[in-house]
């Protein structure tokens, strides 16, 4: 039998991957910062898969981003749920469990938030976005995490040639849908970031909006026209005080620009503004780099 500490590098990339997908390819959702026992009281009428990964998903939004790469993460995991009190059978078993159901939990929890009938956060086109987009000339337009197509669609409406992708099917058929009621044109694609291929010098504009920009620098930067903008809002560290906020979409101060250093700065900010996801007044980072013609 497999050791905890033997796993397999498939096996260890395939729960690193559960642990970012959330803020690698769709947004994060603040909530308020709840303890052990009351995430398991809040959980313990959920099926023992979507429990096993709702545990998970839990512990692994407490660590940094560092430490979301370690290897030893299955490990480090099968440790906290012995401290938990449970046995190593059972810790095994969830480890499994998770590795077996984590992305397809993370889409659906995705579908259901993006999709719901009273949405808990901003339908409406992302403000900054549209402060940046104005006065500038449309072209090719790249929406990452394209949600439910709120930002999409409307710079589909300004006149951009858009193309979005989101993991989670159903809100991108909700978008399409919104979309022919409204007579606008996009193209979409049901993916993930580590499928979709952004190209070389292919876009005008692409847009990360509460889907971090922080793992995949060298890729967004290439994937610009000369001339064209990279545009991020996401969460300044400061708002995760008091509550639990995915880390791939937490930024510490002065970070982002550092980030992209082949980008000429047009613009930053971390204001005190309401946040698109958890509509709360928080500090945000807000940035708008552009590729040097």
């Amino acid at each position: 039998m497999e050791t905890p500490t033997k796993y397999s590098a498939a096996r260890v990339a395939a729960l690193v991957w559960c642990a970012v997908l959330a803020p690698l390819f769709i947004y994060s959702v603040p909530s308020l910062t709840q303890t052990t026992d009351e995430v398991e009281k809040r959980i313990a009428s959920l099926p023992p898969d979507q429990r096993a990964y709702e545990r998970f998903r839990y512990w692994v939004t407490q660590l940094s981003p560092d430490q979301r790469r370690d290897p030893n993460l299955p490990a480090r995991y099968r440790d906290y749920l012995k401290t938990r009190g449970f046995s190593d059978g059972e810790a095994d078993a969830q480890i499994k469990l998770v590795q077996a159901q984590g992305s397809r939990a993370e889409v659906e929890r995705w579908n259901r938030v993006l999709t719901a009938e009273k949405p808990t956060f901003n339908v409406k086109p992302n403000e900054f976005l549209v402060e940046v987009a104005r006065g500038r000339k449309p072209g090719t337009a790249l929406d990452v995490g394209m949600g439910q197509g709120r930002n999409t669609i409307w710079l589909a409406q300004q006149g951009w040639d858009v193309t979005g992708f989101d993991p989670a099917e159903k809100a991108v058929a909700l978008a399409q849908e919104t979309g022919r009621k409204l007579g606008v044109h996009f193209k979409s694609e049901v993916k993930g970031m580590e499928e979709f291929d952004f190209g070389e010098r292919r876009w005008d504009m692409i847009v990360l909006s509460y889907v971090g920009g922080r793992d995949m620098t060298a890729v967004f930067e290439r994937a610009l026209k000369p001339g064209g903008v990279l545009v991020i809002e996401a969460f300044h560290r400061d708002a995760t005080k008091g509550r639990s906020i995915g880390g791939g979409v937490v930024f510490d101060t002065g970070e982002l620009p550092k980030l992209y250093p082949q980008l000429r700065v047009v613009r930053y900010e971390e204001p005190v503004a309401t946040a698109d996801f958890g509509q709360e007044k928080v500090r945000l980072v807000r940035y708008c780099g552009e590729r040097p013609e």
